[in-house]
């Protein structure tokens, strides 16, 4: 986790972005722990209140359960449930935005396209 907070968002919610993104990215799988509350309260000198709030918001949204004693661990299909919910937020929210800007520069989708395929390969040499 990076330790770079940024004052347009709580921290607590900064956290639990940053756990959903190891979680979309695979750094965390089903079932794995996450860092205990003392350990990234320590290590990023938060308060641990701070680090179990951003926490709740996991069990809340289903993503982690806490098990009593032992910590909090990533839920079965957190992952796919991410998946989904990020896909639904870009196709409603940013996408829209992309083809119109698209539109506006007046760029040839196909190019995008070609010019994208062109560099991922060379990102492979």
């Amino acid at each position: 986790m990076d330790p770079k907070w940024n004052e347009d968002q709580p921290i607590y919610r900064q956290l639990r972005d940053r756990v959903v993104a190891m979680i979309l990215e695979g750094v965390l799988g089903d079932g794995d722990a996450l860092p205990s509350v003392r350990n990234v309260a320590a290590e990023y000198r938060l308060n641990p209140l701070t680090v179990l709030k951003g926490y709740q918001e996991l069990v809340d949204e289903g993503l982690v359960e806490k098990k009593r004693g032992r910590g909090m661990f990533v839920n079965d299909g957190a992952r796919t449930q991410l998946l989904k919910a990020e896909r639904e937020r870009f196709l409603e929210k940013e996408w829209p935005q992309v083809i119109a800007t698209i539109e506006r520069l007046g760029l040839d989708p196909e190019e995008l396209l070609k010019t994208n395929a062109t560099d991922a390969g060379d990102e492979n040499d």
